[in-house]
């Protein structure tokens, strides 16, 4: 079941005296965070209006409606913003971390190979890395690249990978065992 409103970032200190907060992104890059107008604090529960968002270094600066002072802004310190995903169009073949994790991830070659569940995502820049855990606990990283990731289905709880050569010792086990037909 996908989450409706999504963490997007976190208030972690004021800016100026004149009600601005500093944002920490949880997301791709701050720019993203700018977009908006309605955020939510409390897991969606309250809607707040943004006047202005900027990207300053590597935070983002945000002017919150009704929020006039460093002292006001300071009683925000540590809230965690929201976004309503029905306000964000995504690309194709592009997916909220959220939604990702808890995937069943299994070989889109031998379907019946299951290699873990996605529980974690590192944003290296260049690419995505997922953390795979099997069922012994074992956490295998795989890069989020078009030659490993053939299909995700976020509906269906499943994402089909072809494996790096040496990604997966079983999976190396299965191709060299020979046919036993």
């Amino acid at each position: 079941m996908k989450k409706q409103f999504l963490e997007i970032g976190k208030i972690v200190s004021t800016h100026g005296i004149r009600g601005e907060v500093r944002v920490q992104p949880w997301c791709d890059s701050g720019e993203f965070l700018t977009e908006f107008d309605t955020l939510y604090f409390h897991q969606g529960k309250e809607p707040i209006k943004i006047e202005t968002a900027r990207v300053h270094k590597n935070v983002v600066v945000m002017k919150i409606k009704g929020i006039e002072d460093m002292n006001a802004a300071q009683a925000q310190r540590n809230k965690i913003l929201y976004l309503n995903r029905d306000d964000v169009e995504l690309e194709e073949n592009c997916y909220f971390i959220q939604d990702l994790i808890g995937l069943t991830v299994i070989d889109a070659n031998q379907g019946d190979m299951v290699y873990g569940k996605i529980v974690d995502v590192t944003q290296t820049g260049a690419n995505d890395v997922y953390h795979i855990e099997d069922e012994f606990g074992k956490v295998t990283l795989i890069p989020a690249i078009p030659q490993v990731i053939i299909q995700t289905d976020i509906e269906q709880g499943i994402m089909k990978i072809t494996p790096l050569e040496g990604l997966f010792d079983l999976a190396e086990e299965i191709r060299d065992k020979p046919d036993e037909n």
